[in-house]
């Protein structure tokens, strides 16, 4: 099934449940669980310190240093098991990724809060490919300005999101946490990294 495009005003947003085959994302998932080094980052929130509620490794180039939540992350080399992702998302798309953030959510306790991707160095118009693994959890969006206005979507292994245009500046995404049990989940989130200038 080819990306879909999915209404949201002043969204740019699509999506394909299927984008990989169901064994060739449980064979990436595997892959990644064992050989990324995971690891606990660290986010300023409210003028503290604390851990971020997922393990996380940060991917790509050797230029692709990203600032997030006061903290300054140097990449990590790209795994070969991502080579053939990255390829095919840079075919499809026409966007050159330099850089992916993986994030392992554990089980239903794991999440990531209200934010945007809206770092400077990923540029006013950032296009994040969002590729998922694992067991499938809920994603939701909401307006900055109209938070009535919202969309959630359930991501099943294997499906990619790709969120464009200026959805970063009108949108906040989140995973939430949930009670019921729940397996772990990979998610990639593909990006392409503005150096500073000199």
């Amino acid at each position: 099934m080819p990306l879909a495009p999915l209404p949201l005003p002043g969204a740019t947003l699509a999506f394909d449940p299927a984008w990989l085959p169901a064994d060739e994302a449980a064979r990436l998932f595997d892959a990644l669980r064992a050989q990324l080094p995971w690891e606990v980052h660290r986010l300023r929130l409210f003028g503290r310190e604390v851990a971020s509620p997922r393990l996380s490794c940060w991917i790509g180039e050797p230029h692709a240093v990203y600032a997030y939540s006061g903290s300054r992350f140097l990449p990590h080399p790209w795994p070969s098991s991502l080579q053939p992702v990255r390829a095919r998302l840079v075919r499809e798309l026409g966007v050159g990724f330099d850089s992916v953030l993986a994030n392992l959510y554990r089980d239903g306790r794991d999440a990531m809060g209200w934010h945007s991707d809206d770092e400077p160095e990923l540029g006013p118009a950032p296009v994040i490919a969002s590729l998922s693994l694992g067991a499938p959890r809920r994603f939701a969006l909401k307006a900055r300005r109209a938070p009535a206005q919202r969309l959630a979507l359930e991501l099943p292994p294997g499906s990619l999101l790709v969120m464009a245009g200026e959805t970063q500046r009108h949108y906040r995404h989140a995973l939430p946490r949930t009670a019921r049990p729940v397996g772990p989940r990979i998610n990639l989130t593909f990006r392409r990294v503005h150096p500073a200038p000199p």
